[in-house]
Protein backbone atom coordinates (compact mmCIF):
# COMPACT_ATOMS: atom_id res chain seq x y z
CA UNK A 1 0.00 0.00 0.00
CA UNK A 2 1.36 3.41 -0.95
CA UNK A 3 1.40 5.69 2.09
CA UNK A 4 1.35 9.47 2.24
CA UNK A 5 4.81 11.05 2.53
CA UNK A 6 4.99 13.84 5.09
CA UNK A 7 6.21 17.20 3.79
CA UNK A 8 8.82 19.09 5.80
CA UNK A 9 8.53 21.00 8.15
CA UNK A 10 5.98 18.49 9.49
CA UNK A 11 6.78 18.16 13.24
CA UNK A 12 6.97 14.34 13.01
CA UNK A 13 10.09 14.72 10.85
CA UNK A 14 11.89 16.43 13.77
CA UNK A 15 11.25 13.56 16.20
CA UNK A 16 13.63 10.73 16.98
CA UNK A 17 12.37 7.29 15.92
CA UNK A 18 12.17 4.44 18.43
CA UNK A 19 14.09 1.17 17.94
CA UNK A 20 12.09 -1.79 16.66
CA UNK A 21 11.77 -4.26 19.55
CA UNK A 22 10.84 -7.27 17.42
CA UNK A 23 10.89 -7.91 13.68
CA UNK A 24 7.42 -9.35 13.13
CA UNK A 25 4.76 -9.44 10.42
CA UNK A 26 3.66 -5.85 11.15
CA UNK A 27 7.24 -4.66 10.53
CA UNK A 28 7.43 -6.66 7.29
CA UNK A 29 4.13 -5.12 6.10
CA UNK A 30 5.48 -1.65 6.89
CA UNK A 31 8.69 -2.43 4.95
CA UNK A 32 6.65 -3.61 1.95
CA UNK A 33 4.51 -0.45 2.10
CA UNK A 34 7.63 1.70 2.37
CA UNK A 35 9.15 0.12 -0.75
CA UNK A 36 5.87 0.66 -2.66
CA UNK A 37 5.73 4.28 -1.46
CA UNK A 38 9.38 4.93 -2.35
CA UNK A 39 9.00 3.45 -5.85
CA UNK A 40 5.74 5.33 -6.42
CA UNK A 41 7.53 8.60 -5.58
CA UNK A 42 10.58 7.59 -7.68
CA UNK A 43 12.96 7.80 -4.71
CA UNK A 44 16.08 5.83 -3.79
CA UNK A 45 15.45 5.80 -0.04
CA UNK A 46 12.70 6.27 2.52
CA UNK A 47 12.63 6.31 6.32
CA UNK A 48 9.62 5.25 8.40
CA UNK A 49 9.19 8.74 9.96
CA UNK A 50 8.57 10.10 6.45
CA UNK A 51 5.35 8.05 6.37
CA UNK A 52 4.46 9.06 9.93
CA UNK A 53 5.82 5.95 11.71
CA UNK A 54 8.39 6.71 14.41
CA UNK A 55 10.29 3.43 14.11
CA UNK A 56 13.93 2.95 13.11
CA UNK A 57 13.34 1.44 9.65
CA UNK A 58 14.73 2.53 6.28
CA UNK A 59 14.42 1.13 2.76
CA UNK A 60 16.89 1.79 -0.04
CA UNK A 61 17.27 0.99 -3.71
CA UNK A 62 20.17 2.57 -5.58
CA UNK A 63 20.23 0.04 -8.43
CA UNK A 64 19.51 2.65 -11.15
CA UNK A 65 22.91 4.25 -10.45
CA UNK A 66 24.60 1.26 -8.78
CA UNK A 67 23.58 -1.87 -10.73
CA UNK A 68 25.65 -4.07 -8.42
CA UNK A 69 23.49 -3.08 -5.42
CA UNK A 70 20.06 -4.47 -4.56
CA UNK A 71 16.97 -3.19 -2.76
CA UNK A 72 17.49 -3.41 0.98
CA UNK A 73 15.54 -2.79 4.16
CA UNK A 74 17.43 -1.90 7.34
CA UNK A 75 15.82 -2.19 10.75
CA UNK A 76 17.54 -0.38 13.62
CA UNK A 77 20.45 0.73 11.39
CA UNK A 78 23.55 1.93 13.19
CA UNK A 79 26.50 3.57 11.45
CA UNK A 80 29.59 1.90 12.91
CA UNK A 81 32.31 3.33 10.64
CA UNK A 82 32.65 6.45 8.48
CA UNK A 83 35.49 6.90 5.98
CA UNK A 84 36.58 9.76 3.76
CA UNK A 85 34.55 12.76 2.67
CA UNK A 86 32.34 13.63 -0.27
CA UNK A 87 29.82 16.27 -1.23
CA UNK A 88 26.60 15.21 -2.90
CA UNK A 89 23.60 17.18 -4.18
CA UNK A 90 20.80 15.63 -2.12
CA UNK A 91 17.08 15.74 -2.55
CA UNK A 92 14.36 14.27 -0.36
CA UNK A 93 10.87 12.85 -0.89
CA UNK A 94 9.72 15.00 2.06
CA UNK A 95 11.17 18.13 0.44
CA UNK A 96 10.08 17.68 -3.20
CA UNK A 97 11.72 19.73 -5.93
CA UNK A 98 14.62 20.86 -3.76
CA UNK A 99 18.27 19.80 -3.68
CA UNK A 100 21.38 21.12 -1.99
CA UNK A 101 25.00 20.05 -1.60
CA UNK A 102 25.60 18.14 1.63
CA UNK A 103 28.96 16.97 3.00
CA UNK A 104 28.95 13.30 3.98
CA UNK A 105 31.31 10.40 4.59
CA UNK A 106 32.30 8.73 1.30
CA UNK A 107 32.10 5.19 2.72
CA UNK A 108 30.03 3.92 5.65
CA UNK A 109 29.67 0.62 7.42
CA UNK A 110 26.22 0.00 8.82
CA UNK A 111 24.95 -2.68 11.21
CA UNK A 112 21.22 -3.50 11.07
CA UNK A 113 18.58 -6.20 11.26
CA UNK A 114 17.11 -7.58 8.03
CA UNK A 115 13.39 -8.38 7.57
CA UNK A 116 13.99 -11.81 9.10
CA UNK A 117 15.46 -10.23 12.24
CA UNK A 118 19.00 -11.36 11.43
CA UNK A 119 21.88 -9.00 12.20
CA UNK A 120 23.78 -7.84 9.11
CA UNK A 121 26.76 -5.59 8.46
CA UNK A 122 27.21 -3.83 5.13
CA UNK A 123 29.97 -1.57 3.80
CA UNK A 124 28.47 1.04 1.46
CA UNK A 125 29.99 3.50 -0.99
CA UNK A 126 28.73 5.85 -3.69
CA UNK A 127 25.04 6.72 -3.68
CA UNK A 128 24.25 3.90 -1.25
CA UNK A 129 26.59 5.44 1.37
CA UNK A 130 24.92 8.83 0.87
CA UNK A 131 21.42 7.31 1.07
CA UNK A 132 22.18 5.34 4.24
CA UNK A 133 23.42 8.51 5.96
CA UNK A 134 20.49 10.58 4.65
CA UNK A 135 17.86 8.05 5.78
CA UNK A 136 19.59 7.44 9.12
CA UNK A 137 19.44 11.20 9.68
CA UNK A 138 15.64 10.96 9.30
CA UNK A 139 15.56 8.42 12.14
CA UNK A 140 17.27 11.02 14.34
CA UNK A 141 14.90 13.86 13.42
CA UNK A 142 17.29 15.48 10.93
CA UNK A 143 16.57 16.38 7.30
CA UNK A 144 19.16 17.30 4.69
CA UNK A 145 18.32 21.02 4.89
CA UNK A 146 19.56 20.95 8.49
CA UNK A 147 23.03 20.64 6.87
CA UNK A 148 22.72 23.85 4.78
CA UNK A 149 22.82 27.55 5.65
CA UNK A 150 20.00 29.12 7.66
CA UNK A 151 19.08 31.37 4.72
CA UNK A 152 18.74 28.45 2.27
CA UNK A 153 16.82 26.43 4.85
CA UNK A 154 14.33 29.28 5.47
CA UNK A 155 13.76 29.83 1.73
CA UNK A 156 13.08 26.09 1.30
CA UNK A 157 10.80 26.09 4.38
CA UNK A 158 8.68 28.87 2.81
CA UNK A 159 8.41 26.95 -0.48
CA UNK A 160 7.42 23.75 1.35
CA UNK A 161 4.74 25.58 3.36
CA UNK A 162 3.30 26.96 0.10
CA UNK A 163 3.41 23.46 -1.44
CA UNK A 164 1.66 21.97 1.60
CA UNK A 165 -1.03 24.65 1.50
CA UNK A 166 -1.65 24.15 -2.21
CA UNK A 167 -1.89 20.36 -1.74
CA UNK A 168 -4.33 20.74 1.16
CA UNK A 169 -6.55 23.34 -0.51
CA UNK A 170 -6.11 22.39 -4.14
CA UNK A 171 -5.31 26.06 -4.82
CA UNK A 172 -1.93 27.03 -6.18
CA UNK A 173 -0.25 29.65 -3.96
Amino acid sequence: MVREILIWPDPVLKQKARPVAKVDEAVRVLVKDMFETMYSAEGVGLAAPQVGVLQRIIVLDTTPSQPESKPIAMINPELIALEGETTYSEGCLSIPGESEDVDRAAVVTVKFLDVEGQEQTLRCDGLLAIAVQHETDHLNGTVFVDHVSTLKRELIRKRMKRLKTSRETGVRV
